[in-house]
């Protein structure tokens, strides 16, 4: 696994949402940069969290002109689920394939509880709206995931 680093071209993409509506990340861009965040598996206690507190610093991401989108290999009907119960108020996308995770370099060996197995490793991608990546998250706790950002915004 070889994630892409600050100063690459972000891979451009089309998904679809959790309402199956395709969402592409040039679209996105028009308007602001782009927290695309990647999260294994939604609905999890870890992925619920780090969901939760985006969600709950919305305003704060937004007063720096920052649009979230988290992106895992979960289909639309389970984002449309997670978003429900959680009452998220940024976009989910789907990346069944996982070519969009493989693209960003965050699709890779993986091992938990004694077994290795590929899967989508939680990192984030700040990108600006000429579709350069800005900065690259991925040292930070799920609960802390939204204070990493803000606190790299900050100083930025």
């Amino acid at each position: 696994m070889k994630p892409l680093a600050a100063g690459a071209k972000a891979p451009q993409f089309t998904l679809l949402d959790a309402q199956q509506n395709e969402v592409a990340l040039a679209q996105l861009l028009q308007q602001q940069r782009v927290l695309v965040y990647f999260y294994p598996k939604a609905m999890t206690p870890g992925c619920t969290v780090q969901a939760q507190q985006l969600r709950d610093h919305q305003q704060q991401l937004a007063a720096h002109n920052i649009t979230v989108v988290g992106i895992s290999t979960d289909a639309p009907t389970r984002l449309a689920k997670f978003s429900e119960r959680d009452q998220l108020n940024f976009t989910l996308l789907s990346d069944e394939d996982h070519q969009v995770a493989e693209a960003f370099g965050v699709w890779g060996e993986k091992k938990f509880m004694g077994k290795v197995y590929d899967g989508l490793h939680r990192m984030s991608f700040l990108i600006n709206q000429d579709g350069t990546i800005a900065h690259v998250f991925d040292k930070f706790k799920t609960k802390d995931h939204h204070q990493v950002v803000l606190d790299y915004l900050a100083d930025a």
